[in-house]
């Protein structure tokens, strides 16, 4: 991982101007962020860099960081239509909250996380390493920090394999459900939150999927058991390993960057951060969550990320999970 090279990929002009240009087609076209369709954003110049991206989130290390996105040549509309463009190469943008947005910003809001309503990625605090609910997700940095907010990423199958090395008791522990929190973004009637275990195995394989202060935050509702001492000793476990600097690749986003993550096989962190004064020069990034095109052997309930509010409720009703057990998909 010591070599960058090996997982960056910096964008030519060609692949720079194709992206400029698909961008005003669809504008012209009266394409938006969420109307915008792959058809809509043809960017042939791409498909080498496209299928290479997809062959290392899909079957190699599993993130890639790409340079030069071309956000000093687009409006700040632009930026977000060619973004939502790009991803649209790589899979179908799926929703990140309890309106099922589709497209994402990240920045600091003024608001500290009191209280399990207030997600994360409207403050500045420090998020421990998690993962989200698609197979890919995206960040397009548009402005960085004044210092801090860097991106730690972690083998989602090593801090497995190394938890089976060091506590395969604990391991064991992590395949059983436990209950999540809805961060208070259930529908009417529906239980404020839902049962599902850390791993799970698909396709032969590991698939991890941990937000570890949701399943502390559901300690809250009275219906939901209390973690066991095996449990919590297996959810600081989780941490500890991901937080070793043995286990972690650090990387700073610059304007243009844009990190791709599969979510099957990387953790991800982010550090607390300091902002400029002024709001233009604030730290703000773009998030896409995709269900990837060309992803095999991925359990379903993973990929689609959140269902509108309304649309959880109907789900809900359809499977039986009144009790909460229902595996609804979450976010961070």
């Amino acid at each position: 991982m010591a070599d960058a090279s090996q997982w960056t990929w910096q964008l030519s002009e060609t692949e720079r101007a194709a992206i400029v240009a698909a961008t005003r087609r669809a504008t012209a076209a009266g394409g938006t962020t969420t109307t915008l369709e792959r058809g809509q954003f043809d960017l042939p110049e791409l498909q080498l860099g496209v299928d290479a991206w997809l062959a290392h989130l899909a079957e190699g290390r599993g993130f890639v960081l790409l340079r030069g996105f071309p956000i000093d040549q687009l409006s700040a509309e632009e930026a977000e239509l060619a973004y939502v463009g790009l991803g649209l190469q790589l899979g179908r943008p799926v929703g990140q909250d309890a309106d099922a947005a589709l497209l994402g910003h990240v920045r600091d809001e003024g608001v500290v996380r009191t209280d399990p309503s207030v997600r994360l990625y409207r403050t500045r605090q420090r998020q421990d390493f998690h993962t989200d609910g698609s197979d890919i997700v995206g960040l397009l940095c548009l402005t960085g920090a004044r210092s801090g907010g860097e991106s730690r990423i972690a083998s989602s199958l090593g801090v497995h394999n190394e938890i089976l090395r060091r506590r395969p008791d604990l391991l064991e522990v992590l395949y059983e459900p436990m209950h999540w929190d809805r961060n208070n973004e259930q529908s009417e009637g529906e239980a404020p939150f839902f049962s599902l275990p850390v791993f799970n195995d698909v396709a032969g394989a590991p698939r991890v999927f941990y937000i570890g202060w949701y399943i502390r935050d559901a300690q809250r509702h009275p219906q939901v058991p209390r973690l066991s001492d095996a449990q919590v000793e297996a959810l600081e476990l989780i941490e500890t390993i991901a937080n070793d600097p043995e286990m972690y690749l650090e990387m700073t986003f610059e304007p243009g960057d844009i990190q791709f993550l599969s979510n099957a096989k990387i953790l991800h962190s982010r550090e607390a951060y300091e902002d400029e004064p002024e709001p233009d020069r604030r730290r703000h990034l773009l998030r896409l969550w995709l269900s990837a095109h060309d992803f095999s052997g991925v359990d379903d309930v993973l990929r689609g990320g959140i269902p509108k509010r309304d649309q959880a409720k109907s789900r809900q009703a359809l499977s039986g999970s009144s009790d909460g057990s229902g595996a609804q998909h979450v976010e961070q």
